[in-house]
């Protein structure tokens, strides 16, 4: 599991790199403004569906069940791995063929402002892409359950180079105006897509499974990724959804020039509580909040479901609540510290990477404080992504879901509330507190169901990891109020952010060691007396 865990978080590492230097450029390119908003929104539908599927439903259904098949019947299994891949591509075509139309009757039958024209005609141009993704989160899902990490994980790389690409050649080379960047941009991400699928081809056939269509759909082992998949979409991706609201109500109750800064309400008249730029907010917040939870927290949950999952097709109680405890474990000992840490960090690392070109010092200090509270809930993130796929590796995907859509509509009410008060501030608190929520709920029932109890040794763990945070935390905020006398120019934001960082990990190494925290060891040296196998 800790072998996987560091080989995605590894290759997640250089692919959020690669995330982070896209961010940069779209913050040269567009800064935080309307343009941004509408761009965010355009992508955030194909891109809504790889981070359901490809960090969700699609593979999260079919590795145990495929699991299963390839130890009972694994001359099936690539059937199996082809139908699924087949269907669902089939599926999302439907979807995108509809989709399309759909847009073409709402360009012919309505009068558009030229902001929704461009971001209608931006959603067609990227629609596709939904299709080729999801297919390539079941190719991944194959590999994973065949305990291959690497290709599935360098996919999201190769989706960064083509951004990039399309970025620099079309703005720096062809001196491209911005609303034809972004068309440019769209037809890279759609040539990502089919040299993604392309690269999880190659390593599938050494596995025996050569991709062809096939349409084995009446078999036990397909209809039980089907009945599972429905509820996983739900289950796994709250934090998605949420985020994902967040995005829709800014851009509804975002004011600007064309809209205007009020709007009627039954006849009355309501001020915007925020302003074009807002959704540009939070999406360079979520980016920065989800670059830990990606390469930690979403890495371990991919390395451990492999194992939970052969550990439930085995029928091995006690070595799946072994493994879940010590998930449990590990994800706090990295989401604790990450969650002070960022918060430490907001200011100096919105500075250091956006702020330039178009991105202003004043979009330094909005998006710092969005992600300040969107920091709030890392900790709840992560165990999200882990407590979800303890209930499916045991085929439960109906406790996910239920708790997920609880979490979703309390997010939305609080969102509406908060808004007001708070401005794109308070939907970021709302979606870090509602992630809290789901996983109380769900460790109420898991400890039910397995029978989990914490023991000392777990509860210490624990302890030993936030002392170690509070350490961390409290060297963190001298660092900062020593430097708090430098300027605020580039360099010296670097230098604040570079011995923030320094300290903190240093501090934090130094305080697991001290307490014999076997968290520190089993990360950094994959110590085979705390391996879970």
């Amino acid at each position: 599991m800790i072998r996987g865990f560091r080989q995605i978080a590894f290759l997640t590492v250089i692919s959020r790199v690669f995330g982070l230097v896209r961010d940069m450029a779209y913050a040269h390119f567009f800064g935080r403004g309307v343009l941004m908003d509408i761009w965010t929104i355009a992508f955030m539908i194909p891109n809504l569906s790889r981070r359901i599927f490809g960090e969700g439903a699609a593979s999260s259904s079919l590795i145990p069940v495929y699991s299963e098949e390839l130890k009972k019947h694994p001359e099936r299994s690539a059937d199996l791995a082809r139908t699924a891949a087949t269907v669902i591509f089939v599926i999302l075509a439907g979807v995108v063929v509809l989709g399309e139309l759909g847009l073409w009757w709402y360009f012919k039958s309505h009068t558009l402002i030229p902001e929704t024209r461009l971001k209608l005609s931006l959603i067609a141009v990227m629609l596709p892409y939904a299709c080729l993704i999801c297919t390539v989160a079941v190719l991944g899902g194959v590999l994973n359950a065949h305990r291959h990490f690497a290709m599935p994980a360098a996919a999201s790389i190769v989706l960064n180079i083509f951004i990039i690409g399309s970025m620099c050649v079309g703005g720096w080379l062809f001196k491209l105006p911005n609303e034809t960047l972004v068309f440019v941009m769209a037809v890279g991400i759609l040539l990502a897509g089919v040299t993604q699928m392309l690269m999880q081809m190659v390593p599938l056939s050494r596995y025996g499974v050569v991709l062809r269509p096939a349409w084995k759909v009446r078999t036990e082992a397909f209809k039980k990724i089907m009945i599972l998949m429905g509820p996983m979409i739900l289950g796994l991706t709250v934090t998605q959804l949420n985020t994902l609201t967040d995005i829709l109500i800014a851009n509804g109750l975002s004011g600007s020039e064309e809209r205007g800064a009020f709007f009627m309400w039954f006849g009355s008249r309501v001020n915007y509580p925020v302003w074009a730029g807002s959704v540009s907010s939070l999406y360079f917040s979520q980016r920065l909040y989800q670059f830990p939870l990606g390469v930690l927290g979403i890495s371990l949950a991919t390395a451990i479901f492999p194992v939970l999952s052969a550990a439930a097709a085995d029928k091995d109680d006690a070595l799946l609540s072994k493994t879940i405890l010590k998930g449990f474990q590990m994800a706090l000992f990295v989401a604790l510290p990450a969650t002070a840490g960022l918060i430490l960090v907001a200011r100096p690392l919105t500075a250091v990477l956006f702020q330039h070109g178009q991105f202003a010092a004043k979009d330094t200090a909005e998006v710092q404080w969005v992600l300040i509270f969107y920091a709030v809930g890392l900790s709840g993130y992560f165990l999200q992504q882990l407590i979800t796929r303890a209930f499916y590796s045991v085929k439960d995907s109906k406790w996910p879901a239920r708790t997920a859509m609880i979490a979703v509509a309390v997010n939305i009410t609080m969102n509406l509330l908060l808004i007001w008060p708070l401005g794109v501030k308070g939907l970021a608190l709302a979606t870090a507190l509602c992630s809290y929520l789901q996983v109380i709920i769900l460790w109420l029932v898991l400890r039910k169901k397995f029978n989990l109890s914490i023991s000392v040794k777990n509860r210490l763990i624990f302890v030993k990891s936030l002392i170690g945070t509070v350490v961390m935390s409290i060297f963190g905020a001298i660092c900062l109020f020593a430097l708090s006398k430098l300027s605020q120019s580039r360099f010296f934001e670097s230098l604040r952010l570079v011995v923030l960082v320094v300290v903190c990990a240093g501090v934090y190494a130094l305080a697991g060691r001290l307490l014999g925290n076997e968290m520190l060891g089993l990360l950094i040296k994959g110590r085979k007396d705390a391996k879970i196998q």
